[in-house]
């Protein structure tokens, strides 16, 4: 029941977040306010829930040193998927026509900050906290990871390879980054700097989602492993790979600061026993 109440509050919150800011889209200005309303909202409303089921301080939102948290997860978020789009540019799969209105900038800022802090405070926040109480952090983190694939084949232009490919380089990416740093605030940062990078900054779709008006007026060719197809580079084999890499390096220093939570053992299950020679 109250895994129920959690889940439900910060859903029912952001769908109608959501649904604000869908109905704004084409004014960019509205669409920074409701979405940056919606990102504080859905914050603010977890909080209050955790505190009040769970009767503890929410230390996974710490206000002290936020800021710098967000900031350095923005920055890995969009140097990620700079390299990546980097390397499918040399590969010849984008290329760069121009430069796009700054207004498109402005209403994707507030669009992907909403996205980034709902689909953060649900899957980590929520989801994969409280799996990890029971089943640890890697069953926690393959549970949770897939799911949040699967969610993105209700996306537009959505597959299967598309929805696996999101599983491994974010679902995954991001648990990880949770785990290692048991705070929300570094993972929101890298949801938003990869979401805004590529859509604000290099104008391409995300997950699906059809094409964006950022800063570069730019397009996609070549075979799906390279460009990602209609549901953009995440599909790509290169951003597969690099997420990949960033989840190793999280885990990593997860386990090097003891963050890793083994699996509970049933209360009446017998202690494992134990020979010494």
């Amino acid at each position: 029941m109250r895994v129920l109440k959690q889940v439900l509050a910060v859903v029912a919150t952001g769908a109608v977040g959501s649904r604000a800011v869908a109905a704004v889209q084409d004014d960019p200005w509205l669409t920074l306010l409701l979405g940056t309303a919606t990102a504080v909202t859905t914050l603010l409303v977890y909080g209050w829930v955790v505190r009040r089921t769970e009767r503890r301080d929410v230390t996974e939102l710490v206000r002290a040193g936020a800021g710098a948290r967000i900031a350095r997860g923005t920055l890995t978020g969009c140097a990620m998927f700079t390299v990546v789009i980097v390397i499918i540019a040399l590969l010849g799969g984008y290329h760069v026509h121009g430069v796009g209105p700054v207004t498109g900038v402005v209403g994707l800022f507030g669009f992907m900050a909403a996205a980034a802090v709902t689909e953060e405070v649900l899957f980590r926040g929520l989801l994969f906290r409280l799996v990890e109480e029971r089943l640890g952090t890697w069953l926690s983190l393959l549970v949770t990871g897939v799911l949040f694939g699967l969610i993105h084949l209700a996306n537009p232009d959505a597959n299967l390879w598309g929805a696996t490919a999101v599983t491994i380089e974010a679902g995954f990416l991001l648990a990880a980054c949770y785990a290692a740093t048991r705070t929300l605030w570094v993972p929101i940062g890298l949801h938003f700097g990869w979401n805004f990078a590529a859509a604000g900054i290099f104008s391409v779709v995300v997950s699906g989602n059809g094409e964006s008006t950022g800063l570069l007026d730019a397009s996609m060719s070549g075979p799906t492993l390279l460009s990602g197809g209609d549901f953009g580079p995440e599909a790509s084999l290169c951003t597969v790979l690099a997420g990949l890499v960033l989840t190793v390096v999280f885990l990593g220093l997860a386990h090097r600061r003891g963050r890793i939570v083994p699996r509970r053992r049933p209360v009446d299950a017998p202690a494992a026993d134990v020979t010494v020679s």
